[in-house]
Parts: structure tokens; sequence; C-alpha cells
């Protein structure tokens, strides 16, 4: 009785934790960026002679379009890569421009990850986009029953991808508007492959208001 007792009970925490871990109790709480904090980071163009640029230059004129690239190597990276460029037609429409940064360059991964988006891509060796406070996913994230629906998901759309470079610190999509108008979608992934709602994106884009000389001397 005494190992079938300690059996069950090995099983029920098991259950326990599994269970737990399948609930947003334990996912690490995302800390909202403000648009001070955003226009302040450095970022690199991925050039030979890399030139460096304060993130507000990305937007400050038409506003813009950001995803936070978690791993470009990443199959789910490069499902919403695709997703985020199929709205590409209508930003450009918009007279938006659609980015994304990512955090390293290791060996081909950002060139491998261009077919996949349609925007310009630049570095932000600092981390900046993926705070104010940078929230990871480690091996909790494998036994998520969401995760394995976004594995399935993103395999059956036909994306592959590799183990290449570091894929724990969790990324995001922002879309801001041009000078003060602020940050008017941030959304964080708050598990792996937690995709970016396209309408909400699109809903966020035609709020923009383009700067015009009369507001840039305001």
């Amino acid at each position: 009785m005494g190992m079938w007792s300690i059996g069950a009970g090995a099983i029920g925490a098991a259950a326990l934790a599994l269970l737990l871990a399948n609930t947003d109790v334990f996912l690490p709480k995302p800390q909202k960026a403000t648009l001070e904090y955003l226009e302040d980071i450095d970022l690199k163009t991925l050039e030979k002679e890399p030139m460096t640029f304060k993130a507000k230059a990305l937007w400050e004129n038409n506003g813009a379009v950001i995803m936070a690239v978690r791993r470009p190597g990443c199959f789910l990276c490069r499902e919403e890569a695709a997703d985020l460029s199929s709205l590409k037609p209508k930003l450009d429409e918009l007279g938006i421009p659609l980015y994304a940064v990512v955090k390293e360059q290791v060996k081909t991964e950002v060139k491998d990850f261009q077919p996949y988006f349609k925007g310009e891509i630049f570095l932000d060796e600092k981390k900046k986009f993926y705070g104010p406070e940078r929230r990871k996913m480690m091996f909790m994230g494998f036994v998520r029953l969401g995760v394995w629906y976004n594995f399935f998901r993103a395999r059956s759309g036909g994306f592959s991808g590799n183990l290449e470079g570091e894929g724990f610190i969790l990324g995001g999509v922002f879309v801001v508007g041009p000078g003060k108008q602020g940050i008017l979608l941030e959304h964080r992934e708050k598990e792996f492959g937690d995709k970016v709602n396209l309408v909400s994106v699109l809903e966020a884009a035609r709020k923009i208001k383009p700067q015009t000389s009369t507001s840039e001397k305001k």
C-alpha cells in the first residue's frame, strides 16, 4: 500500500504541475514600454559597415509596425513574419512601413529569415525591444498545450527552421504612431508561437496620423 500511495502521490503531483504549467500563473508578466523608452533604443543597420541610429527614426514621420523577432531561425517566428508580411500591401496603401528587429546575427540566420519578412531588418544588440523587463520562456514551454498547438499549426503551414541562436527571450509586435502619438498596439509574446492578431494590427495602423509640417512645428 505504501508504494501505491507514493506512486499515486507522484502521479497527482505531476498532473498538478502539468495543469499549472498550462495556466498563465507562472508566465512572466510583461512590463509595458513607454514611447520614451522605445525612442531611445539604439539600432544598427545590417550592412558591412553598420550605421547606428535611434529607433524613433523608424516611426517619427509615418509611424511603423515593428516585429521584435524572438529567433530568426525559429519556424514559429517565420510563420508570424509571413503573416505580418501579408499585411504589407495594405500598410503600403496607408503609407506605414513594416520593420523587424533581431537581437543577434548568427551565421546566415537573418538572411535566411528575409524571404519570410517583407520589410527592413535592424539589429538591437542591447535587446531593448524585448524589455523594459526581458521575459524568458524556458523548458516549461514544451509542456504547454498551446505551444504544441502552435508547433502543429506552423508545421502544417509548411514552415521549417533550425535551432541556431538564442530563442528563450520572448518577442513581440508594436504599432507606433509618428511624433508623440504614442504606442497604439503592444503585443507581447506570452509563449512560443503566440502570434499577434492581424486585425488588431490593421486597426491600430489605421489610427496612425502621419506627421505634417504643421504638427512638426508644434
